[in-house]
């Protein structure tokens, strides 16, 4: 079992079809879901399924939880025409758990729970009794968790 960080195949195919929305006002509702090491998750990963999912835990529960605070981008200057978008980090409180991985994915009506975006930690992250928090990358054309350049 590996997870190994990817944009999915079907989100690229959402994106040319039109069916994902990152509009911060009236967009798609994208949730992130943690996985366990036991996970196989990659670029080939079509949508959510709960298999290897962390168990639910304090705040986490079967699906994970909403990504709020959207945003999107276009570079300017040495970052010229790479477009991007952000999220708010996204913590669970009172967990105990393990994770390895997450899976960002789509849930609006046109393309329910469709892959977006496989994270790989790159090792166990764990939270005992605690709160287990997953933060994204700058907002930027060289950092921001997802980009797209020509």
């Amino acid at each position: 079992m590996a997870i190994t960080q990817a944009i999915a195949n079907a989100f690229k195919k959402q994106l040319l079809e039109g069916d994902a929305n990152f509009k911060s006002s009236g967009g798609d509702v994208f949730k992130l879901a943690l996985y366990t090491s036991s996970a196989t998750l990659n670029s080939t990963t079509t949508a959510y399924a709960s298999t290897n999912e962390v168990s639910n835990s304090g705040q986490y529960t079967a699906g994970g939880s909403p990504l709020t605070g959207q945003s999107t981008n276009i570079g300017t200057g040495t970052g010229k025409g790479v477009a991007f978008v952000d999220f708010a980090d996204l913590s669970f409180t009172g967990v105990t758990l393990t994770a390895r991985g997450a899976l960002i994915y789509n849930t609006s009506s046109a393309v329910t729970n469709a892959a977006v975006a496989v994270l790989d930690f790159g090792a166990d992250k764990t939270a005992t009794s605690g709160t287990f928090t997953v933060q994204f990358p700058a907002a930027t054309t060289s950092a921001a968790i997802l980009r797209i350049s020509g």
